[in-house]
């Protein structure tokens, strides 16, 4: 039985009872029925979960931290849309608790001696660089088929997603252990998802909304007459970065040598290597010994580890730029961003590409 939502939409309580159906029938010959199944419930568990933040706020018999973070959280938000010209609407104005750490785990997967994502195509998304499951359990046991098959795989929880407009998205459970700027940013790069997305471009929309998400964390704390972030703490960000970016780079011009695979095994193994030394060296000397990235850099490394970093970073300094180019006027840079993805993709790169090497 679906549940009444006072407060939401009356497309959004139709969407409730008719997405399942809408799913199935939007299903492809080579879908697999058993895992469109696993999304179309899962996203109906966060549906039902979600009430109004204000109620939750209001409630004295909810834990009071709980309560703080949200008040918090609905002061980001609505500088999102009044400041940051967001979409306006009652995403991350509700919340679920979905009773575990992640709403989702997405699975990369590469070939071994490649760097181009498995992808996988979806009726509203279009094609992504990951696959996306609701159980812990279900993610490890497609990696362990693909790892079966010789691919490089590597499993990521993620803590929010965007529904792109179709749903009122909530501020999850999940988003709530990281402190109240972390949420912000969580809101501010989710809600850039609904302001604008591409199909097929998932460079794009990522470096995208990872640009929004850093610029209007950047604003939200010069509003609330907070110090800027540490430019140490931003330098190492981008220096770890740029490792792993050119450690990409250095296996993409491996991966084309016409090297036996034991070979090209060898020589791939040495670059990870090569990357932990760097990694160690920069730790211990320009960063004082600060093991922030220690546990990525020190868990079993391969192509599909490395995937997310060209995703979510390729095109931020693209963004910036074009960002630059219109005096940092929000509604400008959104009609310039709009325009860019109305391009044909290769285009578009070009288009990017032009942005970037200037600087």
């Amino acid at each position: 039985m679906i549940r009444p939502f006072p407060s939401l939409g009356l497309l959004d309580r139709v969407f409730m009872i008719l997405f399942p159906s809408v799913l199935f029938l939007l299903l492809n010959g080579c879908a697999s029925v058993s895992y469109y199944g696993q999304l179309a419930s899962g996203q109906l568990q966060l549906l039902h979960a979600r009430e109004p933040v204000q109620n939750v706020i209001n409630d004295p018999s909810r834990d009071a931290t709980l309560r703080a973070h949200l008040a918090q959280s609905q002061k980001a938000r609505s500088f999102a849309s009044e400041h940051l010209h967001l979409p306006d609407n009652q995403s991350y104005r509700l919340y679920a608790d979905i009773g575990r750490p992640f709403v989702v785990w997405n699975v990369f997967a590469t070939e071994e001696f490649s760097l181009t994502p498995q992808n996988h195509c979806f009726p509203i998304a279009g094609c992504v660089a990951y696959r996306g499951y609701y159980s812990q359990s279900a993610a490890r046991g497609e990696a362990a088929i693909q790892r079966l098959n010789g691919m490089d795989v590597s499993i990521g929880g993620v803590e929010a997603y965007s529904t792109l407009g179709w749903f009122n998205d909530p501020i999850i459970n999940t988003m709530m252990g990281w402190g109240d700027e972390r949420l912000a940013t969580l809101i501010f790069h989710e809600l850039a998802h609904q302001r604008f997305y591409v199909k097929d471009d998932t460079e794009f929309n990522e470096s995208f909304a990872t640009f929004v998400e850093q610029e209007g964390t950047r604003q939200w704390r010069a509003f609330r007459e907070l110090a800027a972030e540490s430019g140490a703490r931003l330098k190492q960000r981008d220096q770890f970065i740029k490792l792993v970016l050119d450690t990409r780079s250095r296996l993409e011009k491996l991966y084309a040598q016409p090297l036996s695979a034991e070979q090209m095994r060898e020589r791939k193994a040495a670059e990870f290597e090569r990357l932990r030394r760097e990694y160690r060296v920069m730790r211990d000397g320009q960063w004082a010994g600060d093991k922030r990235y220690d546990a990525w850099i020190n868990a079993p490394l391969n192509n599909a580890r490395l995937l997310p970093f060209g995703l979510y970073d390729q095109w931020v300094p693209a963004f910036a730029q074009l960002f630059r180019q219109v005096g940092g006027d929000w509604l400008r840079f959104y009609a310039a961003v709009e325009k860019l993805g109305r391009l044909p993709i290769a285009e578009r790169k070009v288009a990017l590409k032009a942005l970037v090497e200037p600087q």
